[in-house]
């Protein structure tokens, strides 16, 4: 250098000497330096390469996302960012419009379209799908695709769309995938570079800011792990912890053995921490210590709803202040500013005013019940650092960027949509990864809460666990099929199928199981040249041996079945006054029966009895051997109490005087009488007689050697069936997904949407434009003409049952049912898909659920111009489950409008969509 050179030229000279130009000028845009997983993922982004980056959540790895975005834009191609939900679009949408302009950013979420054709767009994963299918042209000059939260691909409901997109997408695009920590990054990443080429798999396990995990008992906090500071699969419990679990489980064994059963409740104490004195602190109790510690601003995860909502009431109720007055001027500036387009007849119905009070306060909730527009004030406030804690459902940890210096978790179990089940080490580290805000932090702080029975060493699995595997959950649609018949034809499309990641799983098994049946297959070879005979074919004996063996055991099996019918239809035939012969057991004999123990509750009848000997006893099937009838008849008396003897002795004295004359038989005359009554049984002996003859006049019978061969054959015979089962298995596996895709075919040729020559028919054409979970009773209604001459308001209704599904698959509450004729309507497509369940069941494919009434009289109401709190009280809904449903209407209702096969129901379906947009629906368009 120079002593006359310019820093122009010093600069221009430095980046000609850079290996990645386009880099050295993004790391100009931070004020921080970049972590070294980061420079190695931009690196082999600007080198032309595909990355997959799995790394820690607050880790920064959406810088590499936003590295694509800033390299496309440098190179004058597009660039589009996808996100799992449209919050988190949102959320991005706003940071590149920060960055880039507003000019250079658009948004396409279903409902939102902002600038859709700049160069960079940010979008939901099943847009950009949509586009796929649809060979939009939005899709020229895209040079990169970012897919944020990339692990979302093992989602049940929607995780196949991101396998489509990634499957589909056009080779000169480089995909840029964002995971969280998963263990089989390596399998993720190898199945990426086999359907898209070269891919860099980059997996960074620090986390930037050090999380310490704690258990807090009563108002004190105890380390999790001990002083050795080892967090590995290996570490260490600190042992005061469980020394406090010791005495905890001691202290309720002595309180459990001295209170008597039904009384008193595990005593609160002060929580001190002393042994015999631990307790679950309360809410209020929790923030109070976090507060004091310098430990806020928390997320404090409760995994209910109702439960988020009452922490709020309680720490209000308490009287807890986290602001100062100055912030809560702000606070309250802020969210009246924009919550100001709600109607004002809406605030009450909202509960705006306490939600308002709890945040001027620094405390809030934050969980799916809850009006968008209230989440997104909550998330930009805590953001912010105004709101202090909030307590939240696990639905915050899934992509929504809201990082603090705490997280407590409430509980280590939570409902999981069918149980109440333990959370696994995968969601317990999505959970405790917000705590530790990069650049803010030095530190993060994971807190769980004493229960009684906490164990310390489970919580300790779950902090140290590092296996958290990412399973696919793609499986083939209908409206998949017709797309992709429709732009590929069905061979190919059988085979784009065939490349997806649940298959590539699916063959990855396979591989060890082959291994498996090539040494078993040398292993059978061997045996039978062991059971060679001189005399004969020893392989044909030996099967003959084996079924004589089968059908000596099916007999004797059939004979037990046949008898115990026989004792159960027998013993069903008792009442009240029989007197039987017990046939065996300890109390076998003549007895009266008491109580014949029908019960729809039991398997067996368990009759109650009062015996000759005086003992009166509920019988059970072990005391039957075959079947009983009553030989006489007697009176037991109404009031009869076994427990009392002289009851029993009076009962007892009757039976033996009624009995003193009666035959019980002969046991064996009986079993006789029962063979001769079984037609089967003779026909059975029959064909024993016959296969033991043929064995006989076998040439190997006469072998000397004839037992040796016998277990060389018999091992032959065993690791036959195990191969047997390895090549079933393998079968199973192999070309599992194109199987499904053709009986799905299958499904689609029988009701006309393809033809028997695998071409989309007209009706196909119309499924193409659908994707929803009901795609195919959408279609079948639509060709029907189910839904013509429904007005908006019937329109809405009729197509809610195909969205909603209520919260609980137990519910059995009857919805209220919608008016007037749209419940014929109804009625007509839950017998349509009946039909349509049917015509699955035939081709052995299981994709529609029953349509759910729960939400069409609201719609209805709603389309029909109701006021919000009259539809919400009287459907008892949330008012965020309220706009969530109904932005899955509104986009249903879009696709009629876009698919229907008449103008006049595509107006009905656009004027549906204007009625349902409107209120607290239409103010959210930029939330959800």
């Amino acid at each position: 250098m120079t002593e006359t050179e310019s820093h122009a030229e010093r600069y221009a000279r430095f980046r000609r000497e850079q290996p990645h130009p386009v880099l050295a000028d993004f790391r100009e845009l931070y004020d921080f330096p970049l972590d070294d997983f980061q420079v190695r993922a931009c690196e082999a982004v600007e080198d032309g390469d595909g990355v997959l980056v799995a790394a820690p959540t607050g880790s920064g790895k959406t810088l590499v996302g936003e590295f694509a975005v800033h390299l496309a834009l440098s190179q004058g191609r597009k660039a589009f960012y996808t996100t799992p939900i449209k919050a988190l679009s949102n959320q991005k949408y706003a940071d590149l419009v920060r960055r880039y302009g507003a000019d250079k950013v658009g948004l396409l979420t279903g409902d939102n379209s902002v600038n859709g054709e700049a160069p960079v767009v940010v979008m939901t994963t099943e847009v950009l799908r949509n586009m796929l299918y649809a060979g939009s042209r939005t899709l020229l000059d895209l040079g990169f695709v970012v897919m944020d939260e990339v692990h979302y691909l093992a989602d049940r409901s929607r995780g196949a769309v991101w396998e489509e997109v990634i499957i589909h997408l056009p080779e000169s695009v480089a995909l840029i995938s964002l995971s969280a920590t998963v263990s089989n990054a390596e399998e993720f990443g190898d199945w990426l570079a086999t359907v898209r080429g070269s891919t860099t798999t980059i997996v960074e396990e620090t986390r930037p800011v050090p999380l310490y995990q704690h258990v807090m008992v009563g108002r004190r906090m105890y380390d999790l792990f001990d002083e050795s500071g080892d967090t590995g699969p290996e570490a260490r419990v600190n042992p005061e912890l469980t020394r406090v679990a010791r005495d905890d489980l001691v202290h309720r064994r002595v309180r459990d053995h001295r209170t008597p059963k039904g009384r008193g409740k595990t005593p609160r104490h002060a929580g001190n921490g002393r042994p015999g004195r631990a307790m679950m602190p309360s809410r209020f109790d929790v923030v109070d210590r976090l507060d004091r510690d310098g430990l806020l601003p928390a997320i404090y995860f409760i995994f209910s709803r109702v439960g988020c909502d009452a922490a709020v009431t309680q720490c209000l109720s308490a009287n807890l202040r986290l602001t100062t007055p100055q912030e809560r001027d702000e606070i309250f500036r802020f969210v009246e500013e924009r919550c100001a387009d709600l109607p004002e007849e809406d605030l009450a119905v909202l509960g705006y005013h306490d939600f308002l009070d709890g945040l001027t306060r620094g405390i809030a909730a934050h969980h799916a019940g809850m009006l968008p527009r209230f989440k997104e004030c909550v998330e930009e406030l805590f953001a912010a650092g105004r709101c202090r804690v909030v307590f939240a459902t696990e639905t915050l940890a899934l992509g929504i960027n809201m990082p603090a210096r705490s997280v407590v978790l409430e509980k280590l179990v939570k409902w999981n949509g069918e149980t109440h089940a333990d959370i696994s080490p995968g969601e317990y580290t999505q959970l405790t990864g917000r705590a530790g805000r990069r650049g803010i932090d030095v530190e993060g702080h994971g807190v769980v809460l004493w229960a009684p029975g906490l164990e310390p060493r489970q919580v300790a699995g779950l902090a140290s666990t590092r296996t958290y595997p990412l399973r696919s959950s793609f499986r083939p649609s209908y409206n998949m099929a017709v797309n992709l018949v429709h732009q590929f034809g069905r061979a190919t499309a059988r085979e784009l199928l065939e490349s997806s990641f649940a298959q590539f799983q699916a063959d990855k098994a396979v591989v060890g199981l082959a291994r498996q049946l090539r040494k078993a297959e040398e292993g059978l070879s061997g045996y039978a040249e062991a059971a060679t005979c001189h005399l004969g074919d020893f392989m044909e004996y030996a099967a003959l041996r084996r079924r004589l063996s089968d059908t000596e055991a099916e007999a004797a099996r059939s004979r037990r079945r046949d008898r115990r019918d026989e004792v159960v239809e027998s013993l069903d035939a008792l009442r009240p006054g029989d007197v039987i012969q017990v046939p065996t057991g300890k109390f076998s004999g003549w007895a009266v029966v008491v109580d014949p123990g029908q019960r729809a509750d039991r398997e067996d009848p368990r009759p109650y009895v009062v015996t000759v000997g005086k003992q009166a006893r509920r019988l059970g099937m072990i005391d039957f051997d075959r079947p009983v009838r009553a030989a006489d008849r007697m009176r037991v008396p109404r009031n009869f109490n076994g427990r009392n003897a002289k009851s029993r002795n009076d009962l007892a004295n009757a039976l033996k005087e009624r009995t003193r004359t009666l035959d019980p038989g002969s046991p064996n005359q009986r079993r006789k009488r029962a063979a001769a009554a079984d037609p089967t049984r003779g026909a059975t002996e029959e064909e024993i007689s016959r296969i033991r003859a043929e064995l006989r006049a076998h040439p190997c019978h006469a072998c000397e050697d004839r037992e040796s061969h016998a277990r060389w054959a018999e091992r032959y015979h065993k690791l036959s069936r195990e191969t047997e089962t390895m090549r079933r298995r393998i079968e199973s596996r192999t070309n599992t997904i194109a199987r499904q895709f053709d009986r799905i075919c299958d499904v689609l040729t029988s009701l006309g949407y393809l033809s028997t020559d695998h071409e989309v028919t007209d009706a196909g054409r119309v499924l193409m434009r659908v994707y929803t979970e009901l795609d195919l009773v959408v279609a079948e209604s639509l060709r029907t003409g189910l839904w013509d001459g429904l007005s908006a308001p019937d329109l809405a209704a009729a197509l809610s049952v195909l969205v909603y599904e209520s919260r609980r698959a137990d519910d059995q509450s009857s919805p209220r049912p919608p008016h007037g004729q749209v419940r014929e309507v109804i009625a007509s497509m839950i017998t349509l898909w009946g039909r349509l369940s049917r015509t699955e069941k035939d081709h052995r494919v299981d994709f529609l659920r029953e349509p759910d009434l729960g939400f069409a009289w609201a719609s209805q109401r709603w389309a029909a111009g109701a006021h919000l709190d009259e539809v919400l009280t009287e459907t008892d809904l949330a008012a965020g489950d309220f706009v969530r449903w109904m932005k899955q209407l509104l986009d249903l209702a879009g696709q009629v409008a876009d698919a229907a096969p008449t103008p006049e129901l595509r107006a009905t379906a656009r004027e549906t969509v204007g009625a349902l947009r409107r209120g607290v629906v239409a103010y959210s368009s930029m939330t959800e």
